[in-house]
């Protein structure tokens, strides 16, 4: 039985593993989506096998109820709050190897009066540590994105002293429970240490900053159930865990990039705000914009031959995606080439846009990175900007004093002609207002981006 257990946890990494890496492209990410979800169901399976568990009614109830919600709320969530389900269901990870740690060293400590091993007693504490960060960070993120509380930079004087020194009295009650194991005030010390942590680490970080913060915070699930794996001794805890943190690092890593923002200026900074000033049409701004209207717009896509769409978030809360793969439709029936400019942070999450198209059935193969179209956007007739605001920031490239600085953006500028889709003139998530909208050769279409253009579908069809 033994070496069919472990044969089962080697299908489920090896499933784990080939469903990450599926998970590269927009085509195939569905499908390891689903295998890795496979992967999960055999080693939980596995796990149940080997244990021989007693209370396998209980256990099975257990399942049967988490299922339920987490389908419940799969379905019931919308796309442009996928941001902040990650984040919970980060935060849940943390929570159960918190729960895990505590039980464990109850057990062996309190119930058994067993000494306990110092690699599980360490692999306990950073579980405890680890996990209790994630959870208070993770509900903080959530709190924000859901405007909840605000998702403003919070800032306060002597901040990263204050998180050191907790930082360094967790090490210490850390030290006390290594030293003397039955002194559960020290476990009781840490854990609280560890969710304070979490509050005061995520709570100077703003809006802009918050799909990084997300992925770090799932890095560290990873982390705390891989050192969990380690507390039960679980061959595949500690291969899940493994992967979920090193993926998360990876990918807090190329979003770092793709913000021209080291780690440490994330976490370290208050960068981000996501609410700044806001100008509204006919209100004080120093740029002079113009405005272009539904009839015009529709003129201008119709006698164009190449068109590229840049989405944002704004298309998402409009839930305009669909009228979108409409529009392209029609410009592709007129022999216009349509193709569509993906920034890797646009935005609540990595992906976000490609998952929101791809639900349009707007072709993998129409969507590009930045470094795949830049080059080509000169010879752009027109670049449909729809919910972007920072990643067309042109003064990412020349203004040193602006927080976006050295970003790397679509250049958007370049193109022949620019229409900007937005409700209002209001700055983005990094609270600065972007030059773009007063170019020469920008038209700005105000309104609900899907009433909007669906106005300029409908003219569409009758030219």
């Amino acid at each position: 039985m033994d070496t069919i257990v472990k044969l089962a946890y080697l299908l489920a990494s090896v499933l784990f593993i080939v469903g990450i890496k599926k998970m590269n492209k927009p085509s195939t990410a569905r499908g390891g989506n689903g295998m890795s979800a496979i992967g999960m169901l055999i080693a939980i399976l596995a796990t149940m096998v080997q244990l021989e568990l007693a209370t396998l009614p209980e256990i099975l109830l257990c399942i049967a109820i988490g299922s339920a919600i987490g389908l419940y709320v799969a379905k019931k969530v919308q796309m442009t709050q996928m941001s902040e389900m990650v984040a919970l269901f980060n935060g849940f990870g943390g929570l159960a190897s918190v729960g895990v740690g505590i039980s464990e060293y109850w057990r062996e400590s309190y119930e058994r009066g067993m000494e306990i091993h110092n690699v599980t007693l360490v692999s306990i504490l950073l579980s405890v540590l680890i996990g209790g960060i994630t959870f208070t960070g993770s509900y903080i993120a959530y709190a924000k994105l859901s405007g909840k509380i605000s998702g403003n930079s919070i800032v306060y004087k002597g901040q990263h002293l204050i998180n050191l020194l907790l930082l360094l009295a967790g090490i210490v009650a850390g030290a006390v429970v290594m030293w003397q194991q039955d002194m559960i005030i020290g476990m009781y010390v840490l854990l609280a240490i560890s969710l304070l942590l979490g509050v005061l680490v995520v709570i100077p970080i703003g809006g802009a900053d918050m799909p990084v913060v997300i992925s770090l915070l799932n890095s560290y699930s990873g982390m705390a159930a891989c050192a969990t794996g380690f507390v039960l001794n679980n061959y595949m805890l500690i291969v899940a865990g493994a992967l979920v943190g090193s993926s998360g690092i990876i990918l807090t890593d190329i979003m770092c990039k793709g913000m021209n923002r080291s780690l440490l200026n994330v976490v370290m900074g208050g960068f981000g705000q996501t609410s700044g000033a806001v100008v509204t049409v006919g209100g004080k701004s120093d740029l002079v914009v113009k405005e272009v209207g539904v009839e015009e717009a529709a003129m201008l896509f119709d006698s164009a031959s190449s068109v590229v769409i840049v989405p944002g978030y704004g298309m998402a809360v409009a839930q305009a995606q669909h009228i979108i793969k409409e529009m392209m439709d029609i410009l592709l029936k007129k022999n216009i080439n349509v193709r569509f400019a993906i920034h890797p942070v646009a935005g609540r999450m990595p992906g976000h846009m490609n998952v929101l198209l791809a639900e349009s059935n707007v072709p993998y193969d129409r969507l590009l990175e930045p470094e795949q179209i830049d080059d080509d956007l000169s010879n752009t007739d027109i670049v449909y900007v729809v919910g972007a605001n920072d990643v067309v920031n042109p003064a990412a490239r020349h203004d040193k004093n602006s927080p976006i600085y050295g970003m790397p953006i679509i250049n958007v500028d370049k193109a022949k002609t620019v229409i900007v889709s937005k409700r209002s003139m209001a700055s983005g998530y990094a609270g600065i207002e972007n030059e773009l909208f007063g170019y020469p050769n920008c038209l700005m279409l105000f309104g609900d981006a899907k009433a909007t253009l669906t106005k300029v579908v409908n003219e569409l069809k009758e030219m």
